[in-house]
This record gives structure tokens, C-alpha cells and sequence, in this order.
């Protein structure tokens, strides 16, 4: 099983595609960075994108809805 799960991600942002957008930033921010918003022991996923998906489904990320 896949975690976290789609259908939950995309209550959270409107479009996979900017769920690709969102996770892949913050994938980059964190291989750059190295700052992690939790614990590292708290996270399921031990790479970056699942991290960053981790991150949005906890609501860690905020996201705009309807800003252009």
C-alpha cells in the first residue's frame, strides 16, 4: 500500500498535477536543505518525495486554493 493515499492527497490539492509541482519543490528544498519538518524517525518514507507527500498530508504545507 501506498502511503500516503491519493484519494487523501487530493482532498488536500486540486490537481495531480499540482501535487507533482508542490512535492517535487519541497523534495528539492529538502535534498538542498536537509531541514525536515518532523522528526526524522516520524516520517514512513525514508526519500525525499514521499517526505515531501508526508509533509502535505499533515498539513505541514500550506496550500493556496485559487490564487493565480
Amino acid at each position: 500500500m501506498i502511503y500516503p493515499s491519493i484519494d487523501k492527497l487530493l482532498n488536500i490539492v486540486d490537481s495531480k498535477y499540482e501535487l507533482v509541482h508542490i512535492a517535487a519543490r519541497r523534495s528539492k528544498e529538502i535534498s538542498k536543505t536537509g531541514y525536515l519538518q518532523m522528526p526524522a524517525n516520524e516520517y514512513k518514507s525514508t526519500k525525499n518525495i514521499g517526505r515531501a507527500l508526508e509533509e502535505v498530508t499533515e498539513g505541514l504545507i500550506e496550500v493556496k486554493k485559487g490564487e493565480k
